[in-house]
């Protein structure tokens, strides 16, 4: 599962790709159904206020495991497009799910990935991050929005909003009234390759629907972190066939999930740099 050099020239001339249908209707429904019950995510998930009177419920673990989320992430439809963009190999840095339930869903301000992952002694933005949304995705319950090619800016400086790092709004604003802002609406499966350069954010979730999304990210192997911190260095990812997903368990496998400790999230902690 390879780029189409269209859609490879489209990530890096506007810093994302959307790829329709990553996964289908079965695929999407195992992953889904398995979020929904599993008691050790729910354990784990953890608040971040956004600023704005809301708060945003994630839950972050470093290595893949062998369950379904595992699985999904080693699997080549998502591997091998990160290699074609990081053009080489690449590991599994972490994945996340975003859980914005309804009518209390928090926002993220704006803010570039690579804002938090400088802070983890990476020396060069060369990441991917793959947003799979597990349900559709509107303006109304707080999608994805972006500013096409401000992953060209380099790093901006960020700081505090409420628990979250955010990008210089002053900054930022003279960056969206040049550039101009894409609401990233997607339907359930669909997903959504962008760089750590790239300025996103969303609004809250005032809508009768959540907005759940999987959220996989790729380092490259030669982007070794040269500090220790709580997100892995390079370790050899076993890329899996796609077709490994709906064999794959979809309760707590055997591995266990290396959770982010919140209070232990120093990229998150120095954001007020």
């Amino acid at each position: 599962m390879r780029f189409t050099p269209q859609e490879l020239q489209s990530y890096l001339d506007r810093g994302f790709v959307t790829i329709p249908q990553l996964l289908d209707a079965t695929e999407t429904a195992r992953v889904v159904a398995a979020a929904e019950r599993d008691q050790d995510l729910a354990a784990h998930a953890f608040d971040r206020a956004d600023g704005e009177g809301g708060r945003v419920r994630l839950a972050l673990w470093n290595h893949p495991g062998d369950d379904i989320y595992g699985v999904l992430a080693c699997t080549a439809r998502l591997v091998e497009r990160a290699e074609d963009i990081l053009g080489g190999e690449v590991y599994h840095y972490h994945s996340k799910l975003i859980l914005k339930d309804p009518a209390v869903g928090g926002a993220w301000a704006w803010h570039q990935d690579y804002g938090y992952w400088y802070e983890n002694g990476l020396l060069a933005p060369d990441l991917v991050s793959v947003f799979i949304a597990l349900d559709p995705a509107t303006r109304e319950n707080g999608c994805l929005q972006v500013v096409p090619e401000s992953h060209r800016l380099g790093r901006i400086d960020h700081g505090r909003t409420g628990d979250q790092a955010g990008a210089d709004p002053e900054r930022v604003a003279h960056v969206v009234a040049r550039y101009g802002v894409e609401h990233v609406e997607l339907a359930a499966g669909d997903a959504l390759f962008f760089h750590p350069n790239l300025l996103h954010r969303s609004d809250q979730n005032t809508s009768s629907r959540r907005r759940w999304a999987l959220i996989c990210c790729y380092n490259a192997a030669r982007n070794e972190p040269v500090i220790a911190h709580h997100h892995p260095g390079y370790t050899p990812l076993a890329k899996l066939p796609d077709s490994a997903l709906l064999e794959a368990r979809t309760e707590r496998g055997d591995a266990q999930r290396a959770w982010l400790d919140p209070h232990r999230d120093q990229s998150a902690k120095r954001g007020g740099r």
